[in-house]
């Protein structure tokens, strides 16, 4: 399962909230993949699909389907601000390193 830290939970929070989407949540889903591994987005969603795992921490639901939640195993949902850049990141888990050349991958 993802976990998601308490800094995630904030700026998800926030942004619902200035969406004016209180009870909509975050959904993680796949984004295909390639030479290192998957890639994963996110996206605001209203309600969860049928065959979604629901993660709630804080107040904050995160939409996972049951397909995408394994390969979440041991990840961490975060969210970063250096002042230059700012966004969400998933690491950890056991996705492969692309330190090894993907950019041969084409």
């Amino acid at each position: 399962m993802v976990t998601i830290t308490e800094k995630a939970v904030a700026k998800a929070k926030a942004i619902l909230a200035a969406e004016g989407k209180d009870s909509w949540g975050l959904r993680i889903y796949s984004a295909g993949g390639g030479c290192c591994g998957p890639s994963y987005g996110l996206d605001l969603d209203e309600k969860p699909l049928a065959d979604d795992e629901v993660i709630e921490k804080d107040g904050l639901k995160v939409f996972v389907d049951k397909n995408t939640v394994a390969n979440l195993a041991g990840m961490q949902l975060d969210y970063y601000d250096d002042g230059e850049q700012e966004g969400f990141t998933l690491s950890g888990g056991a996705a492969p390193s692309c330190s090894s050349g993907c950019s041969s991958c084409g």
